[in-house]
């Protein structure tokens, strides 16, 4: 088929020109980030690790076999065995499970307290938004870990009971961040107009301020769970956490500095580092997507 010289010209010129990122901004500037990619790498291989390990590399976790007890690493158990006849990797496997759930639900219900919490006394009356947050700044005064390590004690902990206390213990900080946030949103005028409009206060705060302030909620959920799994690790390696057949990371810490000495690496090096990595991974995620979401943070 016959083109003219000019409309062949201009296709050709199109194909030179350098095609556009569609993606979202924030998106953009986040995956552009080496450390949130490393991150996100190390986040993904935990959960692979911990959820789908235990399909591919089955153990049991269950039945003591203490004529198994304290292998050291071999064809048969590539991380050797506990001393109770537990293969290493498999407890690793398990005790992943147990941490980023318990680190994930306890995230979940610090940060749905902490928003409607902050949002509430945001559009509260001056009198209720200070009782509110002296209550947060109360509340900030107990030491975390040891109302953590108090309740433990006193009731059985369980994977639900743990995410329980550390969530409705760590809600004050995400209370703060979305007040300071919805103290300027209440101020623009789609908000007004919502008002004029006679929205009523709770489908303000369903509709339009939560979303608004949900930059601010992720990246704090971040940071939350990392808290969480290491509260976890605290109170398992102080001897306080989770009871058999349920395992953690730190009670596999705990377990195994008992044989430090006795040269058993295996007990010790594998479950801290795991704790560590999984941490730094979602540090790496959290200051991204803060740079990603802070406006101030653009030109850094």
């Amino acid at each position: 088929m016959f083109f003219p010289f000019g409309r062949r010209r201009a296709t050709e010129d199109r194909a030179d020109e350098p095609v556009l990122d569609r993606r979202p901004l924030p998106l953009r500037r986040a995956t552009g980030n080496r450390l949130a990619v490393i991150g996100f790498a190390m986040l993904i291989f935990f959960l692979l690790f911990s959820f789908v390990g235990p399909l591919v590399y089955r153990t049991n976790q269950d039945v003591i076999s203490l004529v198994d007890a304290n292998q050291p690493p071999s064809a048969a158990h590539l991380l050797g065995t506990d001393a109770n006849g537990f293969d290493q990797l498999g407890r690793l496997m398990k005790g992943g499970q147990t941490s980023l759930e318990i680190g994930l639900f306890a995230a979940v219900v610090a940060v749905t307290i902490g928003t409607l919490w902050g949002t509430v006394a945001a559009l509260s009356n001056k009198t209720v938004d200070s009782i509110m947050m002296r209550v947060v700044d109360v509340f900030l005064s107990v030491p975390f870990l040891f109302v953590v390590l108090i309740l433990a004690v006193t009731f059985v902990p369980s994977v639900l009971s743990l995410s329980l206390v550390i969530g409705g213990f760590s809600w004050q900080v995400p209370a703060r961040l979305v007040h300071s946030e919805v103290l300027i949103l209440r101020e623009q005028d789609f908000i007004s107009a919502a008002r004029i409009a006679g929205t009523p206060p709770w489908r303000l705060i369903i509709r339009h301020l939560v979303p608004n302030t949900l930059g601010v909620v992720i990246v704090n959920m971040t940071f939350q769970v990392a808290d969480a799994i290491l509260a976890v690790a605290y109170v398992g390696f102080l001897g306080f956490g989770l009871q058999f057949p349920d395992v953690d990371w730190g009670d596999m810490l705990s377990d195994g500095m008992q044989y430090m000495q006795a040269g058993y690496w295996w007990l010790v090096y594998p479950a801290g580092v795991c704790i560590v990595l999984t941490v730094v991974a979602l540090n790496f995620i959290g200051d991204a997507a803060r740079d990603a979401t802070d406006v101030r943070l653009r030109h850094r």
